[in-house]
């Protein structure tokens, strides 16, 4: 992809969030299989993704997410999850920038270590490789009215 020049190249391509605050307790569960997992007893399921680890990018830099927090469970799986804006005022997608899912673990595949599984395309991939996930809140008690 040619690196993106102006304000409306780039727009289409930024996600938009909004950060709340709130008194409910939330938390990530991950099932490291192709199934969405359940919520403990007293939460709700608030939604549920694919269990995202970390992107690395240039010169060894990158972030990662704790397997707890809301942050690790995407409600959509995008490759490449992130662009990259420079200096200079240019954003695109560059080849070095990687993103890490967790894999849902199945029955390796014999050989060397018994490692990875093969997948034939993104599809593939999203619907038998990917973990899934579930965020989960904690249910308020219900309040108590006094009229």
């Amino acid at each position: 992809m040619a690196p993106l020049k102006t304000e409306d190249d780039i727009l289409p391509y930024i996600s938009r969030c909004v950060v709340c605050s709130g008194v409910q307790y939330t938390m990530a569960r991950h099932s490291y299989s192709n199934d969405i997992p359940d919520c403990p007893q007293n939460f709700e399921r608030l939604w549920a993704g694919y269990s995202y680890l970390m992107v690395s990018g240039g010169g060894g830099v990158g972030g990662g997410q704790d397997l707890g927090g809301i942050g690790s469970c995407m409600e959509n799986f995008f490759l490449p999850s992130f662009i990259e804006c420079v200096g200079r005022g240019m954003c695109s997608y560059y080849v070095n920038n990687l993103d890490y899912w967790l894999a849902a673990k199945k029955d390796p595949v014999p050989g060397m270590f018994g490692m990875g599984n093969i997948y034939n395309g993104l599809d593939q991939i999203q619907n038998e490789g990917l973990s899934r996930c579930s965020v989960c809140g904690k249910k308020l008690p219900a309040k108590k009215r006094f009229f």
